[in-house]
């Protein structure tokens, strides 16, 4: 049987624990990837995980292109294609997940002999911090398939900028591609002729810094150039105050913030979903306790946004009563119109610092943080787009407009609040933020 297969993937019949493929559109990287993996499963038994980072159902896996490569490649006597599933006569077995917010089903998957991770530009720092340690069985192989866009995308700076020892990396186009049609061709050229810079990220491969349409397109731009993302350590001294967009069947995002000096210093970023609140009060206790020689987080405020008083998320009492109960000091985030939220965030960046190990989801939000195309005349609106980046974005707008209000004594809602309120004044300290400097 012949078979054609992009030369330069050929590295993936080649043993390495890392094989990465990364490059513009049309580099046939995921017909290559599937192909290699429906050979090799033809002639041993392979245990192979197909991830994404986002995956609702089983239509937006890789389920529906191996199909077709089974059918393509004449293999349809070694496969069984089940609803869910792909078996091979050998004993291989493929499945098929999402990565993010299906922590505990990813963490339980043994005996994985491949892991090819596909679309994989938007995985995010913890997803693959769950990941990898997943895929340890003796031999095992992790594959990465993504089309480049951002440089400060976690998938880039882990596998391309800063590859693991022995990672095999390969940079593909559409000019590598031996499938790649004559009409897509002529799209490449045209798109050169008339807006080379888009060219080069599109179909070339290479990055760019900022996304088209991104709303913090500037003041990501600026913190970049003067290095205001980089390593920033606790100060014990200066209280934590934290700053939180809810969301149960969306996610639950949540900034860690210290005012020193001048400086709003991001010191940490924790973003989850589908948990009860008493999840997040956890997450909150396990930051506060010291980790070795490192003190654990002293808070001050917790900044809420208006619907934590009338959601109730399976309780009597709202999530701001909760939290009260638990012992923390809560505030509640004005409501103002989102262009008004975006704008104070704006105002207030270039005083900001942020952690870019620990606040690498976060800023992996901010950077894809973007517009709308309006669907009549294709440009960008002044609507936010509402996806997976938008949690994050959301409980920064929070914290930029949190983080303005004035000093003020604000009397805690009636119960528990005025227990803590009474623990407060017995330690003589000052209500409201402190935002002042």
């Amino acid at each position: 049987m012949t078979i054609e297969f992009p030369e330069k993937l050929a590295f993936l019949f080649e043993p390495a624990r890392y094989k990465i493929a990364y490059g513009g559109r049309g580099g046939a990287k995921s017909w290559g990837f599937g192909r290699a993996l429906l050979i090799l499963g033809a002639q041993r038994p392979l245990r192979v995980l197909c991830a994404r980072e986002f995956q609702n159902s089983i239509a937006e896996s890789a389920h529906a292109l191996l199909a077709q490569q089974i059918d393509l490649l004449g293999l349809s006597r070694f496969y069984e294609i089940q609803e869910k599933r792909i078996y091979g006569t050998t004993g291989t077995e493929f499945i098929f997940k999402g990565l993010r917010h299906n922590v505990a089903s990813v963490k339980s998957t043994e005996g994985v002999d491949v892991c090819w991770v596909e679309e994989a530009r938007t995985v995010s720092k913890s997803s693959w911090d769950v990941l990898i340690p997943t895929i340890r069985k003796p031999g095992s192989e992790i594959w990465v398939s993504f089309n480049t866009e951002l440089e400060g995308d976690e998938t880039y700076q882990r596998f391309v900028k800063r590859p693991p020892t022995g990672a095999q990396v390969v940079k593909i186009g559409w000019e590598d591609n031996p499938w790649f049609p004559e009409v897509l061709r002529q799209e490449a050229l045209d798109l050169k002729e008339r807006d080379p810079i888009a060219y080069e990220t599109v179909w070339g491969g290479n990055c760019k810094q900022v996304l088209d349409g991104a709303i913090y397109a500037n003041e990501i731009l600026a913190a970049t150039r003067v290095g205001r993302f980089t390593k920033v350590h606790y100060d014990p001294s200066k209280p934590v105050h934290t700053f939180w967009d809810l969301g149960r069947a969306d996610k639950t995002s949540i900034w860690f913030a210290q005012i020193v000096g001048f400086e709003f210093r991001l010191i940490d970023y924790y973003e989850n979903r589908g948990h009860a609140l008493t999840h997040y009060l956890d997450v909150l206790k396990a930051r506060s306790e010291p980790e070795g020689e490192a003190p654990g987080y002293v808070y001050g405020e917790h900044w809420l946004p208006h619907d934590a008083r009338n959601e109730l998320l399976a309780s009597e009492r709202t999530i701001e009563q909760q939290m009260w109960a638990a012992g923390h000091n809560v505030r509640i985030t004005p409501k103002l119109p989102v262009a008004a939220g975006i704008d104070a965030a704006r105002q207030i960046f270039d005083r900001c610092w942020f952690d870019e190990d620990r606040c690498a989801d976060g800023l992996q939000a901010l950077r894809n943080y973007r517009y709308e195309v309006d669907p009549d005349t294709q440009r960008f609106s002044k609507t936010p787009l509402h996806d997976w980046a938008s949690h994050g974005a959301d409980a920064f707008r929070y914290f930029a407009v949190g983080i303005a209000e004035p000093r003020e004594d604000a009397p805690p809602p009636s119960g528990p609040n005025d227990v803590y309120a009474r623990r407060r004044r017995e330690r003589h300290e000052p209500s409201g933020s402190g935002w002042s400097t």
